[in-house]
């Protein structure tokens, strides 16, 4: 990266620590490391709000992982319905909580490699536990993250595991974990995916996306 991308990306962030919180803050309600490991399996293809919605009776009714590692199947897939694709996130919670209780003796590991072997959990869901579990430098890809990424032409990549490596080259460790907390609030109000305000955007004159619109 050239020293003129090198100021952009600078003034990007900076940017971007003027309009949102520089504190790491996760959108996901948790009270503890499995919870929100549990809730981030839920995440996938949901709203944040509507996990918020079904984690606050369920983690209650299942109040530690053996519950969930003893839940009726059917009886979970109800619990969570809402959330979608729920057949396959309730067989995934319940396996998910027989490895932690089996492999790791309930504890949340924080190493890529031992949380991407437990079942349905990928790198997006890992690098969720490692930045707001363990405090490792991590990048979360999700669909903000990633749309937005490449409008501001830090990445050309589709696939998300690419992504993260891309965004991880060009942007310093103190700003990985803030990254995706930013952009999803930016992407919440004003780079929206359905239509983005590009007039109102504090980041238009660093995104190439946003200068076709002046």
């Amino acid at each position: 990266m050239n020293r003129k991308e090198q100021e952009r990306v600078r003034n990007i962030l900076e940017k971007l620590d003027e309009h949102y919180s520089v504190q790491k803050k996760c959108w996901l309600d948790y009270g503890n490391a499995w919870q929100l490991l549990i809730a981030t399996i839920l995440s996938a293809q949901c709203t944040d709000a509507r996990v918020n919605l079904v984690t606050r009776d369920l983690f209650v009714k299942y109040p530690d992982l053996r519950s969930f590692a003893e839940a009726d199947l059917k009886e979970l897939e109800q619990d969570i319905h809402s959330t979608g694709f729920y057949h396959n996130k309730a067989k995934n919670i319940i396996a998910c909580a027989n490895m932690l209780l089996e492999k790791h003796g309930g504890k949340i590991p924080s190493s890529i490699e031992e949380l991407t072997e437990l079942p349905g959990v990928g790198r997006k869901t890992a690098n969720v536990i490692r930045g707001n579990i363990y405090d490792i430098p991590s990048i979360v890809v999700d669909t903000h993250v990633g749309r937005i990424s490449r409008k501001l032409g830090l990445t050309k990549q589709e696939d998300p595991e690419k992504v993260e490596h891309d965004l991880e080259a060009v942007l310093p460790k103190d700003h990985w974990i803030l990254w995706n907390i930013q952009i999803i609030a930016h992407g919440r109000t004003i780079c929206t995916a359905r239509k983005p305000a590009c007039g109102e955007c504090f980041l238009r004159e660093y995104c190439p996306e946003g200068q076709k619109h002046i």
